[in-house]
């Protein structure tokens, strides 16, 4: 299996931790404006000055490395540290990006530790969880580790925040988010006073690409470096029996209708037809539009588009089916090649998951990354 950067650094700190090294981790908590990397993001420094992961892509990670150092040294609690354009610190480890983050510094000790090592095994070997980790009070640093089964760990604090944690955890696992949620002192949920961090693992969002063809290949390809798990389908075998399609995607023999029913995409989810053949795209489309699918895009010339709408309607499909469908799929980038098509694909995905317009930057105003104030928008955690 070949492992992501989030999943190298997950399993170098695991040998860290088995090596009873002592270990402390940055945690991004929390994000105002633009910053370069994503909430849930981790860094990790070891009591010799090992250091792996990063928190902001190179602009703060000096100044959290020497904080967690400090704190292994004694020189301090767990602490949530500030870092932003306005700190008078600004020329030294201020945010290029001109935002302010939020990073938890902690060492990873008992009754934490154990947490910890559940939650960077399954990040490594991609099986859904959550760590929970408790901000503030005597027991900041706790963690509690969550999946479908299991939770194990406390915070510290009362039987119900546990009891609490468990079950917010295992619905933002649902929901592939990461988030800081508020709790009470006595363990309520609609309480105040203690701050939880939710770092989640959730499944890899899944592309479902009809036809064996070379731009399918190609999105294939672009898409499991962005950490799709990728299937390309199509009926007919001698299509499909390529290595070009079976290294870059597992690979399904089936009619469309078939696979999508088996599937099920989702909310996190792509569908793209590219089959080219009206008896196979429109009732792949027909079944995708029956689906939760996030996004439904299908391949063609914008003739190929009318003719495939108009047979679409003839199958029964409905206005609001059409306007979910993304066709002819992809941003206009004057893409003329194979290669540059499925980047334009590829684009235009990643702009409507997060609901961008997917015009030029510099035609555009505010942050580049689009405003976080909140950590409960943002997917995807990379450690605990």
């Amino acid at each position: 299996m070949r492992l992501r950067p989030a999943q190298q650094t997950a399993a170098t700190v695991l040998e860290w931790l088995r090596q009873d090294r002592r270990v402390a981790a940055g945690l991004l908590v929390g994000i105002e404006g633009s910053a370069p990397l994503d909430v849930g993001a981790s860094m990790y420094v070891d009591a010799d000055g090992q250091i792996d992961g990063s928190v902001t892509g190179g602009c703060v990670e000096g100044a959290v490395a020497q904080e967690a150092i400090s704190l292994l040294a004694g020189d301090g609690r767990p602490h949530v540290q500030t870092y932003g354009i306005s700190d008078e610190l600004a020329g030294t480890v201020g945010l290029m990006c001109g935002g302010t983050v939020h990073i938890f510094v902690h060492e990873l000790t008992e009754p934490s530790r154990d947490a910890a090592i559940a939650g960077l095994e399954a990040l490594v070997q991609e099986r859904p969880c959550t760590v929970a980790t408790l901000l503030d009070g005597p027991g900041a640093g706790n963690k509690v580790y969550v999946d479908a089964s299991v939770r194990s760990g406390t915070l510290g604090g009362p039987e119900l925040l546990d009891r609490n944690v468990e079950r917010e955890a295992r619905g933002l696992i649902a929901h592939g988010r990461s988030t800081v949620r508020y709790f009470g002192e006595d363990g309520a949920t609609m309480g105040t006073g203690l701050r939880v961090y939710f770092s989640v693992y959730a499944n890899a969002p899944r592309m479902l690409i009809f036809g064996a063809i070379d731009f399918s290949a190609a999105l294939a390809a672009i898409a499991d470096l962005l950490g799709y798990e990728v299937t390309i389908a199509d009926p007919r075998r001698a299509f499909l029996d390529s290595a070009r399609f079976s290294s870059v995607a597992n690979t399904i023999e089936a009619w469309p209708q078939d696979v999508i029913q088996d599937l099920a995409p989702g909310p996190r989810d792509a569908v793209l037809v590219f089959t080219h053949d009206a008896k196979l795209d429109v009732p792949a489309l027909i079944a995708a539009f029956e689906t939760e699918a996030g996004y439904i895009g299908a391949l063609g010339s914008r003739k190929t588009t009318v003719d495939r709408e108009r047979r679409l309607r003839e199958a029964g499909a409905s206005d609001a089916d059409l306007d979910r469908m993304y066709a002819p799929c992809g941003l206009d980038i004057g893409a003329a090649t194979v290669e540059e098509t499925s980047i334009a694909v590829m684009a235009e995905i990643t702009a409507h998951r997060a609901q961008r317009s997917g015009a030029s930057l510099r035609e555009t105003r505010g942050s580049v990354r689009g405003e976080r104030s909140s950590p409960a928008q943002v997917e995807a955690a990379v450690g605990p």
